[in-house]
């Protein structure tokens, strides 16, 4: 029993948003009692599709299937060019494969390229270029954030409509992000990479059939994401039974917490809604207002419980899609992606959270002022 509580009482200081969420969702059990109604309002569907995404990804990584473009960065000479490879490398890859996991894919080979090759120096900004590319790029497609995710499957916008509404926002980053690495090597642009390969750590090249059964998975997953299937239980049941059979190690490494923590907001957001009083206070404070209510709620439980809050009080998804994909901007709880950015480097630079925060919030607060007001404007002009 102590074993247990020992374990429990880890888990939650490791894991502040899952004590946070787990706080939210007793508390409003007591606001609102559980019910059968409640159960029924908890988003299964997103929770499902957020199992299979995860676990499939996690195999992406066990069979290193971005191996082969990640080796490619090593034959960059100019940092600059090395930059806008990695940075750019999460950007897009963002777009398919979750924020948080392009970041887990693309910041520790970062880390070992600046460190082989002595630019040491440029780790801090080049991590937080990578931090906002993730929160930029993976804001076009539906299944690019768990937020876009959920909304994109509670509100039923068409897959061609979200991603065109999406755009301005991500053309405008992406260029954004190209002029925030020249003005970083400005007075430096021709600094050369040499590594000592001798340190770095190869990985085998790996033919094997799982590669194959991974890739197939991702396709069905993002087709029932696409296609809304009623289905989706049995495109449950197929991913497990053929994970079960073809690599069930992998269903350890899944990443139970996150999805602990969003049934627990769910529970939360659930709980809020069936109370009149707070209902009521909700629905005439943040309809109209969505955007400043996304951002500001988001630094205080992150983007993607905000999303399950602010949703069902929102008469303005273009305004609640900006504000919540911007909100990981302007600090590093505002987005769950930057809390995975922090622990990555942490690992690495043991004692220096602080430094990688400070440089951070700069940095991205800049971003922040730059985009914060056009895209005001746009949700204005297209109300």
């Amino acid at each position: 029993m102590l074993k247990i509580f020992t374990w429990l009482k880890n888990l939650f200081k490791k894991d502040i948003m899952l004590s946070v969420a787990l706080l939210a969702a007793l508390i409003s059990l007591f606001i609102t009692p559980p019910s059968k109604e409640l159960l029924s309002d908890i988003n299964w569907r997103t929770l499902a599709t957020l199992f299979m995404l995860l676990t499939v990804l996690e195999g992406f990584k066990s069979e290193d299937i971005f191996e082969p473009v990640l080796r490619k960065a090593r034959k960059l000479s100019s940092i600059k060019f090395l930059t806008i490879f990695l940075v750019f490398g999460v950007f897009f890859s963002s777009m398919f494969v979750t924020n948080d996991v392009s970041l887990i894919i693309f910041v520790p080979l970062t880390i070992i390229l600046f460190r082989q090759s002595q630019n040491e120096c440029f780790i801090l900004p080049v991590l937080t270029f990578e931090n906002i590319a993730a929160i930029r790029g993976s804001l076009l497609t539906p299944f690019g954030s768990p937020q876009n995710l959920f909304l994109y499957a509670k509100s039923g916008i068409s897959t061609p409509d979200f991603i065109l509404m999406m755009s301005p926002l991500w053309i405008f980053s992406a260029l954004l992000l190209l002029a925030f690495i020249f003005v970083l090597y400005r007075k430096k642009s021709i600094i050369k990479q040499e590594y000592n390969f001798s340190d770095c750590v190869e990985r085998k090249r790996n033919n094997s059939p799982r590669k194959l059964m991974y890739l197939s998975l991702f396709v069905l997953v993002v087709a029932s994401i696409i296609s809304r299937t009623d289905y989706y239980p049995l495109v449950l049941a197929v991913v497990f039974f053929v994970l079960l059979i073809g690599d069930r190690k992998i269903l350890l490494k899944t990443d139970y917490v996150l999805l602990l923590t969003f049934l627990c907001f769910f529970t939360f957001s659930s709980s809020i809604c069936r109370h009149p009083s707070i209902s009521e206070f909700l629905k005439d404070s943040v309809s109209g207002h969505e955007y400043i209510w996304s951002i500001l709620l988001s630094q205080v439980i992150s983007n993607v419980p905000a999303s399950i809050v602010l949703y069902p009080f929102s008469t303005n998804l273009r305004a609640l899609l900006y504000g919540l994909d911007s909100a990981g901007l302007c600090s590093i709880i505002g987005s769950l992606a930057s809390v995975i950015n922090l622990r990555l480097y942490v690992r690495e630079y043991k004692g220096k959270g602080f430094a990688f925060i400070k440089t951070f919030t700069w940095i991205s607060l800049v971003f922040f002022a730059i985009v914060v007001v056009p895209q005001l404007i746009l949700i204005n002009l297209t109300k």
